[in-house]
C-alpha cells in the first residue's frame, strides 16, 4: 500500500514538473529560443513571412510564444495584449 501511495505522489510531482517546463508562459523562452517557436507557430500560415517577423518581434519582447499554430493566446499575456494601433492584435 505504502509503495502506490509513494508512487502516487511521484506521479503527481513528476506531472507537474512536466506541465510547468511546456506550458509556456510568460518569459518561460530564452531570446536565442525564439526562432524555433516562431517556425511552430507560423508553420501553417500562407503569410510565413510576415507571420515569423512579428512572431519573432514579440518573441524578443514578452519571451514567450504561444502553443500551436492558432489561438491559445491566453497562454502570453504580453503576446496576448500588445495591440498595433488601430487595436488590432501585433502578434500572430
Amino acid at each position: 500500500m505504502a509503495k502506490l501511495i509513494f508512487s502516487f505522489l511521484l506521479m503527481i510531482i513528476f506531472t507537474s514538473v512536466i506541465q510547468d517546463v511546456y506550458a509556456g508562459g510568460e518569459g518561460s523562452l530564452r531570446s536565442d529560443q525564439c526562432a524555433g517557436a516562431c517556425d511552430v507557430r507560423c508553420s501553417a500560415t500562407m503569410y510565413k513571412k510576415a507571420c515569423l517577423t512579428y512572431c519573432n518581434i514579440c518573441c524578443a519582447k514578452c519571451l514567450c510564444v504561444p502553443s500551436g499554430t492558432y489561438g491559445h493566446k491566453e497562454e502570453c499575456p504580453c503576446y496576448n495584449d500588445w495591440k498595433t494601433k488601430r487595436g488590432t492584435p501585433k502578434c500572430p
